[in-house]
């Protein structure tokens, strides 16, 4: 196995690999590796180092398959000061993950910084305990945990990185480093058992006020679910130098 979560197979297509797989089924990904794919895509393809991305929305239009993948985008909104990239992973002739991403100049005169400080990086953290779910993404990604764990109902703060590239041979830019790990949100605060219910999420909206520093980007989660209404898990980012931004995703609540 590659150590990379996507080999290129050249013509915009790509392989994933098992570090892809996400904890229900071994044919599907999960969410933060494409995530992460269509971020860096959103990069490539501005190709501008004078502009940051300051908002980014990953739409999950079906379950991605370990497999093959097709990579397209286009800049839908150019601009000198702004612009709006879209990059759209394809899979079997459909479209399965989208992002848009609004890019903005970057600020150009000195700001006092008004971010408190991240929890804690811990020294080190226990190993994740897969029980009955599947491994792949799950030891892709280093975790440790402030408080919480997965499995364990109620807001969580949890420090995560990337244990392999995002595809060969490159240094993950701040923004997929982000990417890779913001989709867990909900998987690292659930409200409700995880054994007896779905809380799946169709999209996942992050935005930043500056890039991340480092390889260790902090989730500080939690899940909020009413009854009869959808449920919404947040999640404020942060790296070692203090909060980045904000991560929300809506979810599917219901029983497994």
């Amino acid at each position: 196995m590659t150590d990379a979560f996507y080999v290129p197979l050249g013509d915009d297509r790509w392989l994933a690999t098992a570090h892809t797989t996400g904890p229900w089924d071994a044919r599907f990904q999960h969410g933060g590796p494409p995530s992460a794919l269509l971020g860096r895509e959103v990069e490539r393809l501005s190709g501008r180092d004078d502009v940051v991305t300051a908002r980014v929305t990953v739409e999950i239009l079906g379950a991605v398959p370990v497999g093959e993948l097709v990579l397209s985008s286009r800049v839908t909104r150019p601009g000198r000061s702004v612009e709006l990239v879209q990059a759209v992973l394809a899979a079997g002739g459909r479209d399965v993950a989208r992002a848009e991403a609004w890019r903005v100049l970057r600020t150009t005169q000195s700001v006092p910084s008004r971010d408190r400080a991240a929890p804690a990086l811990p020294a080190e953290g226990p190993p994740v305990e897969l029980g009955d779910w599947i491994d792949g993404y799950l030891s892709a990604v280093e975790w440790r945990f402030v408080t919480g764990r997965f499995g364990e109902p109620g807001p969580s703060t949890t420090w995560a990185r990337m244990r392999h590239p995002l595809v060969p041979d490159e240094e993950p830019s701040p923004l997929v480093r982000v990417l890779a790990v913001a989709d867990s949100g909900n998987g690292v605060s659930s409200e409700l058992p995880i054994t007896g219910w779905h809380f799946i999420n169709p999209e996942l909206t992050v935005h930043l006020h500056r890039e991340a520093v480092g390889e260790w980007v902090c989730l500080d989660a939690r899940t909020a679910v009413s009854p009869g209404g959808a449920g919404l898990a947040t999640s404020v980012l942060s790296d070692v130098d203090g909060p980045l931004g904000v991560g929300a995703q809506s979810l599917l609540v219901a029983p497994r």
